[in-house]
């Protein structure tokens, strides 16, 4: 029976509207006995040269997976990165998590020869550093969550597990042993995102404000900047719409899907289940039918509802599907609030954008799905906002 700290982020109340990503007093600070996790692919930039965005886009959202399957019993704040996750976990929580992530950094090398990093952060070293973590819980529809983080602490975690000096004591190390992380329910089989109006744009956006109350307020500026460029909601600009989903068969992602079964028990027979089980999804697709809890327009409708292109933590992380003119617009308001000191930014544009999909529960319609932009997408956009924050803190 989980405990009351364990239950802290599934107690929490969520809220629906996104321009809310903004309002302090949804935020509540984790218990003093959680912990940070950051797993991120270690050179990304160089295999997103590679052409391998796709492998990097379904690492980070694995060590996702692994650690909501380890821990079953209870609900975990995280956010998506792109290439890789933040997580936030209880004590009783921090033994399993070192177990599965150090299998994933194994699986992420062996099968994509992609060098997973992780590391976990006590909230106690966050806070004697001076900043902290604040987490509130954003609803895409009921059953589905997605975490928010505030106070400067997820960032400050993830500096602390890349440094080149004294990372180590923060970092998951590779287990002994060959056991493989529990990555039910992860998948990638729908065609990448063509975009409908013209790019897709993957956005970066941190607020260089003194405080807490000056950056909310720069943040939700910048929201509705963009919703006033867009002439409308920026939600109504997300990048899956009924026009671009595709299924195909055999899917381009359903090889990589395969890889995470390397080495398992029964391989085969799970290899042989995959296709089957994928074939059926694209008859379904195909026809609009249903089947064994899976019913193909009700899905899409629920999928583009529980699309995960919007994101908090620390900054704020957006993919819009936009006019290629409008986009330009976007861009020359980022850089007007920049030049005026209150913003760091990056963006990076692509005709496409992935998705990578988790699914609890068909019948519930529980499942939460990541977008990124293809080429690259916020890894890419982080580069121009590292470079613009060198620039900040020299000022």
């Amino acid at each position: 029976m989980p405990g009351r700290s364990e239950v802290f982020y599934e107690n929490l109340s969520g809220f629906e509207d996104f321009t809310d990503v903004t309002d302090l007093s949804l935020y509540v600070p984790l218990p003093d006995d959680w912990f940070i996790v950051v797993a991120d692919i270690k050179g990304s930039t160089k295999a997103i040269k590679e052409g391998r965005y796709k492998d990097v886009n379904l690492m980070g959202a694995a060590c996702i997976t692994a650690v909501i399957n380890a821990l079953s019993g209870f609900a975990i704040p995280y956010v998506f990165g792109g290439d890789g996750a933040t997580m936030a976990v209880p004590l009783s929580a921090t033994g399993a998590v070192k177990r599965v992530l150090g299998a994933a950094r194994r699986l992420s090398q062996n099968q994509f020869g992609l060098e997973l990093r992780a590391g976990i952060v006590p909230v106690g070293n966050i806070r004697d550093a001076g900043a902290d973590v604040r987490v509130a819980k954003f609803q895409l529809s009921p059953g589905n969550f997605t975490a928010m983080f505030s106070g400067g602490g997820v960032q400050l975690a993830d500096t602390l597990i890349k440094a080149e000096e004294g990372s180590e004591r923060f970092e998951i190390a590779l287990p002994e042993g060959d056991a493989l992380p529990d990555l039910s329910g992860l998948s990638c089989r729908w065609e990448p995102l063509q975009s409908c109006r013209g790019t897709m744009m993957s956005m970066l956006i941190y607020a260089t404000g003194r405080n807490d109350a000056e950056k909310a307020e720069t943040y939700h500026a910048v929201i509705e900047g963009v919703g006033g460029i867009l002439q409308g909601d920026p939600g109504d600009s997300r990048p899956v719409s009924a026009d671009n989903m595709v299924f195909k068969w055999p899917s381009r992602g359903i090889n990589n899907e395969s890889k995470l079964m390397a080495g398992a028990r029964g391989r085969t027979g799970k290899w042989l289940r995959l296709y089957a089980t994928s074939f059926v999804q694209y008859l379904l697709e195909k026809f609009d039918l249903s089947a064994g809890g899976y019913n193909a327009p009700i899905y899409r409708e629920e999928l583009r509802t529980n699309s995960d292109f919007r994101r908090f933590d620390d900054m704020l992380r957006m993919i819009l599907d936009c006019p290629i003119e409008l986009a330009d617009e976007i861009e020359n308001y980022f850089l007007e609030l920049h030049r005026q000191g209150k913003i760091a930014f990056g963006t990076h544009r692509s005709d496409q954008a992935l998705m990578t999909c988790l699914v609890f529960s068909l019948t519930k319609g529980e499942h939460i799905h990541f977008v990124d932009g293809s080429d690259g997408g916020f890894a890419m956009a982080a580069v121009q906002l590292k470079a613009q924050m060198r620039t900040v803190l020299t000022k």
